[in-house]
């Protein structure tokens, strides 16, 4: 069975029943949201698409907490980390080999309102890691099956500059053994290592695998209750203005440093994720 290509979908943001107030807090950071969606598996979401990549926020509406309530047990902040594939069965089948497989591939969907006004189902399947072996949240790959009811030119252009997601990282105190599961999840893939990190590239993305002190030292904080086991922390954009991303966050009346010629936003202002802008 071949083995997948590490390469970045989408990531993750847990909001559980605070969707408004996330909602508010990322369009006040500078990013174009989607209208907000509704699954058949009964979650609601909001999206921020960028050129490869995407951030959704997710969480559930008055009513819904009990449908897919072991998403929202896990800490808030960063907690998805979701790989492309184009045939999640075979990706199933590789993981059955790893040891690795959760439950079976998923189908869901969810109505779309299109830009031109139409309306279509954008509709997924999805195959997770065993819970187990990602501490703190979830990783999983995902098939668009309508990839035109997600990647809408409309869509991907935000007031912040943001055209991509660059880093995602994971903080730990023992990155090598955090890392570990994905090493097994792509089995040639290369990690590259410095100083105790480790880096999976991932499309044009890059999975990192950071000590507590390297994350406050180049994202300038750690998320509410990190308590040393492997994290998902914080998040690298690449956008193509720095000063129209600064100009955003001015406007939205968020705090921010610059550092490195970069601005940082501390996880206690995005919603317990931190947040690095790197120009172009």
């Amino acid at each position: 069975m071949p083995e997948p290509i590490p390469e970045l979908d989408h990531v993750v943001i847990n909001v559980a029943g605070r969707l408004d107030e996330a909602e508010t807090r990322f369009r006040r950071l500078g990013f174009q949201l989607t209208a907000r969606g509704h699954h058949s598996l009964g979650s609601s979401n909001h999206l921020a698409v960028f050129g490869e990549n995407y951030l959704e926020l997710l969480g559930y509406e008055s009513g819904a907490g009990e449908q897919r309530s072991a998403i929202w047990t896990s800490p808030p902040g960063l907690n998805g980390l979701v790989w492309k594939t184009q045939d999640a069965d075979a990706v199933w089948q590789h993981l059955r080999q790893q040891d690795l497989a959760g439950e079976a591939p998923q189908r869901f969907f969810r109505p779309v309102i299109l830009p031109d006004g139409h309306q279509q189902e954008a509709r997924f399947c999805t195959v997770r890691l065993k819970p187990e072996s990602v501490p703190n949240g979830r990783s999983f790959f995902c098939q668009h099956l309508t990839p035109e009811a997600v990647w809408q030119t409309a869509w991907q252009h935000h007031p912040n500059g943001v055209i991509n997601i660059r880093d995602f990282v994971i903080a730990a105190e023992a990155p090598a053994q955090a890392a570990s599961v994905y090493q097994r999840l792509f089995p040639t893939a290369t990690l590259h290592g410095e100083n105790g990190s480790l880096r999976l590239r991932a499309g044009r993305s890059v999975v990192s695998f950071l000590t507590p002190d390297a994350v406050l030292n180049q994202y300038g904080s750690l998320p509410d209750g990190f308590d040393g086991s492997p994290r998902m922390a914080a998040l690298g954009l690449t956008t193509s203005s720095l000063e129209q991303a600064r100009e955003r966050l001015i406007d939205g009346e968020i705090p921010f440093t610059e550092r490195d010629n970069a601005l940082l936003v501390g996880a206690e202002n995005a919603f317990n994720l931190a947040l690095r802008f790197h120009a172009a």
